[in-house]
């Protein structure tokens, strides 16, 4: 039997408060501790059949990255290029350091919910325009005039129609958490620059770089080699 000390309340009341301080930390990690999506995130890139052994390119892209925009070109001339034997899935990674990045990310996402074949029409269309929305463009701007800037010119490029929508988009809760969701799943696949790319689950070296087409080449080139000669009795799915 344990001798009582002069102590012993002492050593019952810590105990006692470091098992309400765990059992509180623990409800908050449960709390805080996000189902998984119902989609998996990102946005499958063209509507062409391809085949069920396709070379798979992950990339994420910031729309208000210099870097991200000036890989999407050669990224586009590749998948022309390769056709079927590709099939691209991009992600979108909101920057912290790139003021309007999680809004324009946002935008992408409304534009998606709303008309899925405008999607890349508006991913392009930030990274052709991406320097009205750099943060010393911005600097002196309000987020609700850059916002405005934003509903609007999305608006006119899908269609004027939808200018309510666009901008009830920015209201609803589960855009946020769309756009969140893409931030979360860049940050456990470990991205922490763009562009950044996957090819079969593997990324490729030099983050934040773009890579130009005779780079694509020399990267899928071997892989579909590899691959030996297309059968004709491949197994078909359309994304």
């Amino acid at each position: 039997m344990m001798q009582r000390t002069k102590n012993s309340p002492l050593i019952l009341q810590s105990a006692l408060l470091f098992l309400l301080l765990f059992i509180l930390v623990s409800k908050s990690n449960v709390c805080a501790q996000a189902l998984p999506p119902a989609k998996l995130d990102g946005f499958v890139y063209g509507r062409h059949r391809v085949n069920w052994d396709a070379i798979l390119i992950e990339a994420f892209v910031d729309p208000v990255c210099p870097d991200s925009r000036d890989a999407w070109p050669p990224l586009k001339q590749a998948l022309e290029h390769y056709g079927s034997r590709v099939a691209l899935v991009v992600h979108l990674l909101p920057l912290p350091y790139h003021d309007y990045a999680f809004a324009s990310s946002r935008a992408i996402h409304i534009v998606n919910n709303l008309n899925s074949s405008a999607t890349f029409e508006i991913l392009e269309w930030f990274f052709k325009h991406q320097e009205k929305f750099y943060n010393a463009q911005t600097l002196n701007l309000s987020k609700a005039s850059v916002i405005d800037e934003i509903v609007k010119s999305v608006a006119e490029v899908v269609g004027k129609s939808y200018y309510g929508a666009v901008r009830s988009g920015f209201n609803d809760r589960n855009t946020d958490l769309k756009t969140r969701v893409s931030f979360k799943y860049s940050a456990l696949r470990g991205v922490y620059g763009t562009p950044t790319f996957f090819l079969n689950g593997f990324v490729l070296p030099d983050a934040g770089s773009a890579l130009d087409f005779a780079d694509w080449k020399t990267i899928i080139d071997p892989l579909i080699g590899r691959k030996g000669p297309k059968r004709e009795d491949n197994v078909h799915f359309f994304l």
